[in-house]
């Protein structure tokens, strides 16, 4: 069992960052691959970036491609995503999801899920 939770939303201005953590419990995080999603009001929920257990693989939606970067830090149980360069249209629930070794863009892959966290980008 993973257990995550998403911290580091947060109203902010077009153009500016922010910093979201995923942080896991489970001493097996270290081999969890682990995607980024996001929903908007009226929207599916949709991948926004993926890391593999080792990082040796990332990937990106199109439309956060250079400006978002995903990372992680399996000593600390943690995956971050770093946002740059916010637009209005990232406005969203941000969630963490988690399965195991392979990151994926598909949201039926992912067993587990954290709450989210809001992201709110002013114009």
């Amino acid at each position: 069992q993973v257990q995550l939770v998403e911290s580091g939303g947060g109203l902010v201005q077009a153009g500016g960052s922010l910093r979201l953590s995923c942080v896991a419990s489970g001493r097996t995080f270290s081999s969890y691959g682990v995607g980024w999603f996001r929903q908007a009001p009226g929207n599916e929920r949709e991948f926004v970036a993926g890391i593999n257990w080792n990082a040796d693989r990332r990937s990106y939606a199109d439309s956060v491609k250079d400006r978002f970067t995903i990372s992680r830090d399996n000593s600390k149980n943690t995956v971050s995503l770093q946002m740059s360069s916010l637009k209005p249209e990232d406005t969203a629930v941000y969630y963490c999801a988690a399965r195991q070794r392979w990151q994926s863009e598909r949201e039926s892959d992912y067993a587990y899920w954290g709450q989210g966290t809001q992201v709110t980008v002013s114009s």
